[in-house]
């Protein structure tokens, strides 16, 4: 269950024309996950914008089952709640005593200040798989949303990963079928070839 891989093969698999359709399944060890073309109302980066008119404008809608919040003890990712998403933008990790944590990472996460465009904040340390921290992750948000959903009371949110790149994730909670949709953008950084 990794957001950064289903996110990165489908805007590839979208934007190089390799797949004539608007949404892609995935058959995973988590199950089918889809990632369905949308667009996007609102480009924002100036990226997009290209000889006078939007380029490549849309964002991809993953859809991923939900992880339940689990207690420190589990043999998945824990999650901690501090009191304020400024003491989860302000917590400075030790990473040793996160390897120290049982589970493979340890989400970190607290309510947006109410003035904020935001409904929480979080972070994901996995320093057990080389990753001290995610950027953006997005098998986290499969807990948090549940989550996130019985404190607020609503099933549709606006989440910022405040790692030092950052990133801002739109969620919308599928009670009923307990899945979660994450919208996002990918933009490709490189593009080569392998000769074997």
């Amino acid at each position: 269950l990794c957001g950064h891989a289903t996110l990165a093969s489908a805007h590839t698999l979208f934007t190089t024309g390799l797949v004539n359709s608007n949404i892609i399944e995935f058959d995973t060890l988590s199950g089918i996950l889809t990632a369905t073309k949308v667009p996007d109302v609102s480009p924002t980066n100036v990226s997009e914008v290209q000889n006078g008119g939007v380029t490549d404008c849309f964002l991809i809608e993953l859809n991923f089952p939900t992880v339940p919040a689990i207690d420190f003890n589990s043999a998945e990712a824990s999650l901690v709640v501090l009191p304020s998403g400024k003491s989860v933008i302000e917590m400075e990790p030790r990473f040793d005593d996160i390897l120290k944590c049982p589970g493979r990472g340890l989400i970190v996460s607290g309510a947006a200040p109410p003035d904020s465009e935001f409904d929480f904040i979080c972070r994901f340390f996995c320093p057990k798989y080389g990753i001290k921290e995610d950027p953006v992750c997005g098998s986290a948000h499969c807990a948090l949303a549940p989550y996130w959903s019985q404190k607020l009371g609503k099933l549709d949110f606006v989440a910022h990963a405040a790692s030092p790149r950052g990133g801002i994730v739109k969620i919308h909670l599928d009670e009923q079928n307990q899945r979660v949709l994450l919208r996002g953008k990918a933009v490709m950084v490189m593009e080569g070839s392998i000769l074997v």
